[in-house]
């Protein structure tokens, strides 16, 4: 996993400035594995910088995601959320109930975008997959309450 000190030189290397908050947010993006909202991210980030406020927190993790070191999440509510992200091409399993997040390789998706292709004239050049439902806690703990 890459750390922060190298994503904060990867910013530098870019003629960005690494300020306190931005260090802040990155920090928190990668102390968690779950999935969270800017205003969330920023919250926790102040723990680090607190004077950090909401409108840098998203500007951050848009150039975060930009970089491929942060990937945004989209949600029924549509509101976005963001995650870490790994090398490669990666897609994620989203719990319903605690937000974690956990990503998963593989996604055989050849047959149904050479359908949809041919159905609408698209040239598809990538895509994302998020599957949402309840991880092994949050069923074990369902389970419980319902009993």
């Amino acid at each position: 996993m890459i750390s922060e000190d190298e994503i904060l030189a990867q910013l530098a290397g870019c003629g960005l400035r690494v300020t306190g908050a931005r260090r802040a947010i990155t920090r928190v993006l990668l102390e968690t594995d779950c999935a969270l909202t800017p205003a969330q991210m920023c919250d926790l980030a102040r723990r680090h910088w607190p004077g950090i406020g909401l409108v840098t927190a998203y500007r951050t993790l848009e150039l975060l995601a930009q970089l491929g070191y942060a990937r945004r999440l989209h949600s029924e509510d549509g509101c976005h959320s963001y995650v870490r992200a790994s090398c490669g091409h990666r897609h994620d399993l989203i719990c319903q109930s605690c937000g974690r997040v956990v990503e998963f390789e593989g996604c055989d998706l050849s047959d149904l975008l050479q359908r949809v292709e041919a159905e609408t004239g698209f040239a598809i050049r990538q895509h994302m997959l998020e599957l949402a439902g309840l991880c092994p806690r949050c069923q074990e703990l369902a389970e419980r309450m319902a009993q």
